[in-house]
């Protein structure tokens, strides 16, 4: 069964909400309704396999596709097995590394998602890229 536009919006705008609410300390580097919400550390970083300086480490990010709204938790990287701890409902959605999608608004458990963006960011504080 396909998802409506209207449950992509409502499960959308419910992890916007969630992931407002830490931003600071986390910086809103895209916020917009057709591009999606990104959220990065507020410490400029080298990343990548030049060591490029980036602007914040990247923590995570939601945007609407054809079939379903995606979540990306960049932080599960660093201890996967930790997050599935706190948020065992919503890892249930982990399709790959650190995209969640997101199907039905009853989909989203903001108690799980805030729990593991609260860890994620004590996480990037221990790797100096967040203050």
């Amino acid at each position: 069964m396909p998802v409506t536009t209207e449950t992509k919006q409502k499960i959308t705008d419910a992890l916007i909400k969630i992931m407002k609410l830490y931003a600071p300390p986390l910086l809103a580097k895209r916020n917009s309704d057709e591009t999606g919400y990104e959220l990065i550390g507020n410490v400029e970083t080298h990343y990548g396999y030049k060591k490029e300086l980036v602007p914040g480490m990247y923590f995570a990010s939601t945007a609407q596709r054809k079939d379903a709204v995606v979540f990306y938790f960049f932080p599960t990287y660093l201890n996967e097995t930790e997050f599935k701890k706190i948020a065992p409902n919503t890892y249930k959605h982990l399709k790959g590394k650190t995209c969640f999608h997101f199907k039905k608004s009853t989909d989203v458990n903001e108690k799980e998602i805030s729990a593991i963006m609260k860890k994620g960011i004590d996480f990037y504080k221990k790797q100096g890229w967040i203050k």
